[in-house]
């Protein structure tokens, strides 16, 4: 670099750089356009320079880059990673000091009843009678001993059939039965309320409503055959009466058996006299020691299982659980066998939910198929093949669908089509892969999968024709992207997934249309051809240009031979060649999109164009004057039904096993007359 290029870098790179300052003093010290010239350029050398340098210094650290990237995106899925380990140690340290307080308050709350028991029922007993003498005719409720309140609030009452407001209640739920009283319009003194109605606890059901605005905060009382609706302040006082309702309930059936079971044991213990009988209770307990639960790794079976969960080490836990299925096998179901089978039960819940959380669609979805196996055997081994199977499948379509997704759109559409069969149809065979490696002893699972891949299929077909239907790309250009596809879906018969008719399916309505549009273009290009038909020979100029139309001609079977002429001339017209060469285009075009259903619509389309030339001929020979130009219509229209005609017709059977019928049958009655300059002539 020179010393005024030198200069100036610097001065463009100071800190304190103006330009405003910097064109202003450039332009009073210059003498004319000739120094701004100079001085453009030697910014414009100094920015080159420039670029070139930032060039060189990206290819040089190039691969510092994407390293640098790779090392990142590691880093990415191991802080994931961690930030759900330390979010499952939380909760478990929560769950933990959840239990450990819940246990406390029981302690205490059992405490305070022992030390006050019947304070407790007496203050209870004394607001419920308290309460009841706002109820006309609620006197005789407390008469029946040990009934004291649980609940008491106001709710609002509607019909249940038209849920219309009827009127306004307020209802008394005490340990054995349910009050329902209305308000009263007119008060005399203390009284608020009417007695309404008495439920027994046992002879009613409670039902939630679901909430449909502006009917909201409501449940339903079923009474055989009577029922009815009520509706509470606020979602809060709704979910506390059916909890209240719900733990009363239980209460009371509690109550009931320890009642029924209390007589019985007292005589059955005095007149139990005979040595040899042994009560159910003496029974329970052989039984119970019948099982030893002693061993260390039971004791700390659930605490094992919980380290497991936390340090993510799913296969330990599963093989502790399957060692303590091994050990009470035949075992009989004791009471400390059920405590401990509950305990192992939440335990299961909760390393369900982990693996369940490994295999959902919104972890990494990094490192295919083989990345799910260890949930999926997991979940296998704990009995949930089925639940295993939805979320390996669920996943596998959030890694295809992302994969798609990402796939950048190149200009060339056969590039990009080759990128997405190869993205597709690899995932797709390494899923079913893996699928077999996991679910090989479920059978039952296969038929998930293959409505799962039939599902993958329709979205890859979206896809596919969005980028190549609906671009309105070639017809040649379609035909080799389906191409493309049938092919890359041929490999997927080598592990006994055959998944052709269930794409040729989803491409018929597209092909379709695509052949019919392209039928129309080329119909259209004819006839505007035709319309300036001046029926000349064909001058190509130079041999480099005959010679390039015979190979084309041949590359299309068609014998061309015969009808040139000297140096470069052509025996036939430029309007007759240009539509052999689309017509053969299409043929070809039209056979490698050929599906079993539309046979008809490729032949039809055929027949279409064919009769567009074919009519202008007959058209042609039937007005024209000229007796040469007659001569040379024939001529051409012997090459059309003698040529090109059974060229179609045979490659039409060979390419569709098919023989073309109703191309014979034109053929047959479109039949080139000789030419008698003194006679009309006809084609068809």
């Amino acid at each position: 670099m020179s010393e005024t290029g030198s200069r100036l870098r610097k001065l463009l790179e100071s800190p304190n750089f103006d330009p405003q300052n910097y064109v202003k003093q450039l332009s009073q010290q210059s003498d004319g356009d000739r120094d701004l010239q100079e001085h453009r350029q030697k910014v414009q050398n100094l920015a080159d320079e420039t670029a070139q340098n930032l060039k060189k210094n990206v290819y040089k650290n190039y691969r510092q880059f994407i390293e640098t990237a790779k090392e990142i995106s590691y880093l990415e899925s191991e802080m994931y990673q961690l930030s759900h380990i330390l979010t499952e140690q939380k909760s478990i340290m929560e769950s933990i000091t959840q239990a450990l307080t819940s246990s406390d308050k029981d302690e205490t709350s059992k405490e305070m009843q022992a030390a006050f028991p019947k304070e407790t029922e007496e203050l209870k007993q004394r607001t419920l009678t308290s309460l009841l003498e706002k109820v006309d005719g609620g006197k005789n409720i407390m008469d029946t001993p040990g009934r004291h309140l649980v609940y008491n609030g106001d709710l609002v009452e509607f019909d249940v059939d038209s849920m219309s407001h009827i009127q306004k209640v307020h209802a008394f739920l005490m340990n054995d039965c349910l009050l329902v009283a209305t308000w009263l319009p007119n008060r005399r003194g203390a009284v608020k309320y009417k007695y309404n109605a008495l439920y027994e606890l046992e002879s009613f059901a409670v039902v939630n409503v679901k909430d449909n605005p502006p009917m909201k905060d409501m449940f339903k009382i079923l009474m055989f055959p009577d029922s009815r609706i009520f509706q509470a302040e606020n979602s809060k006082v709704k979910k506390e009466w059916l909890e209240i309702l719900d733990e009363t309930k239980k209460s009371k059936v509690s109550r009931d058996k320890k009642v029924e079971e209390a007589p019985t044991s007292p005589v059955r213990a005095e007149a139990s006299t005979n040595p040899f009988d042994v009560d159910e209770e003496e029974e329970l307990a052989c039984g119970e020691e019948s099982v030893d639960l002693s061993p260390e790794w039971i004791q700390e079976l659930p605490e094992d299982l919980d380290v497991c969960i936390a340090q993510r080490d799913f296969e330990g836990a599963v093989d502790l659980l399957d060692k303590l299925h091994e050990y009470l096998r035949d075992q009989p179901a004791t009471a400390g066998v059920k405590e401990l089978r509950a305990r192992v039960e939440e335990r299961i819940r909760r390393l369900t939910e982990v693996l369940v959380f490994e295999l959902s669609p919104d972890r990494s979805l990094r490192g295919g198929p083989q990345a799910t196996r260890r949930a999926v055997s997991q979940l296998i081994r704990l009995g949930q093949s089925t639940k295993a199977c939805d979320l390996f499948l669920k996943n596998r379509a959030a890694a295809v669908h992302t994969a798609i997704r990402q796939l950048r759109i190149e200009g060339a559409t056969l590039l990009y089509i080759h990128k997405l069969c190869n993205i597709f149809f690899t995932s797709l065979l390494e899923t079913a892969k893996e699928f077999q490696m996991d679910f090989a002893g479920n059978t039952g699972c296969y038929s998930a999968f293959v409505v799962w891949s039939r599902s993958a299929v329709r979205m890859f077909v979206d896809a596919f024709s969005k980028q190549v239907f609906d671009s309105k790309e070639s017809l040649s250009t379609a035909a080799e992207c389906v191409k493309v596809a049938k092919e890359h879906c041929q490999q997927l018969t080598e592990i006994g997934l055959d998944l052709t008719f269930t794409l040729q399916s989803l491409l018929v309505k597209d092909v379709r249309a695509a052949l019919l549009s392209y039928k129309d273009v080329i119909i259209e290009a004819t006839k505007h051809r035709n319309s300036e038909e001046m029926w000349r020979k064909m001058n190509l100029m130079t041999p480099e240009a005959l010679l390039k139309l015979k190979d084309e001609m041949r590359g299309c079977g068609v014998a061309f031979d015969q009808y040139t002429g000297d140096d470069c001339w052509v025996n036939l017209s430029y309007t007759v060649v240009a539509f052999t060469k689309q017509l053969m285009s299409f043929l070809e075009e039209g056979l490698k999109l050929y599906l079993p259903e539309l046979h008809m619509v490729l032949l039809e389309s055929l027949r279409e164009i064919i009769l567009a030339a074919v009519q202008h001929v007959d058209y042609s020979l039937r007005c024209e004057q000229d007796a040469d130009k007659k001569r040379f219509i024939a001529q051409n229209a012997s090459f059309l039904h003698d040529t090109v005609l059974p060229v179609v017709e045979r490659r039409f059977e060979d390419g569709v096993g098919k023989p073309a019928k109703q191309l014979q049958e034109l053929r047959k009655s479109s039949r080139p007359v000789r030419v008698n300059p003194d006679s009309t002539t006809s084609l068809v």
